[in-house]
């Protein structure tokens, strides 16, 4: 797997997450116990820092980035979809980043809360306990989600992860 050390910057990978062979972690970026980083995702932490919690997993081309005034904090128990790009924002524990969105600079996604596929959510942007953001730019639809929309696809990506940590193996 591609994990960089950049200058006095090292990542902190913590033993039971599984970060895929193609996945690329440069610099000041920590991922908590059981998270997963799939193929071709990016954590750049050449800038600023990047914190991914407990249980969280990082889904095939995404790209997560920060920077020296503003690191990017993803909590537990969280889903981030597929090709989503996500910079200096907040996405609290138990929230879902759908696939194909953008959560930029100052956003703060709040436990609970969903953030719809191809959405764009602006800087400053605050989407609430149990609402989803919707739409370019994001609209808010209020008390659309409910928790196990979250919860099962963010434990089923924790047990896909150990079946592919103990058995993925390249063939060619």
């Amino acid at each position: 797997m591609a994990i960089y050390a950049l200058g006095k910057h090292t990542p902190k990978i913590d033993p039971s997450a599984f970060v895929h062979p193609d996945a690329t972690v440069i610099g000041e970026v920590t991922i908590g116990a059981e998270s997963s980083i799939w193929p071709r995702a990016v954590m750049r932490g050449d800038y600023g820092e990047i914190v991914i919690g407990a249980r969280t997993n990082i889904q095939d081309g995404s790209v997560i980035h920060a920077t020296r005034e503003m690191p990017t904090i993803i909590g537990d128990d969280c889903v981030i979809g597929h090709l989503v790009h996500m910079e200096c924002c907040t996405v609290e524990s138990g929230a879902l980043i759908g696939s194909g969105s953008i959560v930029l600079h100052r956003a703060l996604i709040r436990s609970g809360a969903l953030v719809a596929a191809a959405a764009l959510v602006p800087n400053g942007m605050e989407v609430p306990s149990g609402a989803m953001a919707l739409g370019v730019p994001a609209t808010l639809r209020h008390n659309a989600v409910r928790p196990e929309m979250i919860s099962l696809n963010a434990a089923s990506y924790v047990a896909n992860a150990k079946y592919h940590a103990s058995e993925l193996r390249r063939i060619d």
